[in-house]
């Protein structure tokens, strides 16, 4: 098992020297859920909330949050990214949307922590725009499911 890189030879947290790493393409994807009661799930679905359009409100937000995550996760490195998609799938079944989430980068660092940061923002949103008529929405099963390049290479969840 790997050491924790977050902290120094003296046990204090420190920002990871990635200076002399090279730069390579860099993509992770993450994924997460929201169920919530049926009748919640029928508007979301149908795009006929009183709020608007809340898979599209919550791609956005999700998008919005990946850029800003270095500001939320204190020893996380500002990167710049390339591209960042937010699809939703939609269960009638269960009552409840996924979020799968692909970010990519061409740097020293990867961009997993973007990728489920944009997941679980995008799922606060669609509580946040439901809760009025929905407050025992549960989210969940956030994950990485793969991240590729980087010293480390190809890395997929285990199914």
């Amino acid at each position: 098992m790997n050491k924790l890189t977050h902290f120094d030879t003296s046990g204090q947290a420190h920002m990871v020297n990635v200076g002399d790493k090279p730069n390579t393409h860099r993509i992770a994807i993450a994924t997460g859920k929201i169920s919530m009661l049926h009748e919640t799930f029928k508007m979301v679905e149908a795009g006929s909330h009183k709020k608007g359009d809340v898979l599209g409100i919550a791609r956005i937000a999700g998008i919005q949050a990946s850029k800003r995550t270095s500001d939320l996760i204190p020893l996380c490195h500002p990167i710049a990214l390339t591209h960042v998609s937010l699809e939703f799938q939609t269960n009638s079944h269960e009552s409840s949307v996924t979020c799968q989430v692909k970010a990519e980068t061409t740097g020293p660092t990867g961009v997993e922590m973007e990728a489920l940061t944009a997941v679980q923002v995008a799922l606060l949103t669609i509580y946040d725009m439901c809760k009025a008529v929905d407050r025992g929405m549960v989210m969940g099963d956030v994950k990485l499911l793969e991240k590729s390049g980087g010293k480390s290479g190809t890395w997929v969840a285990e199914k």
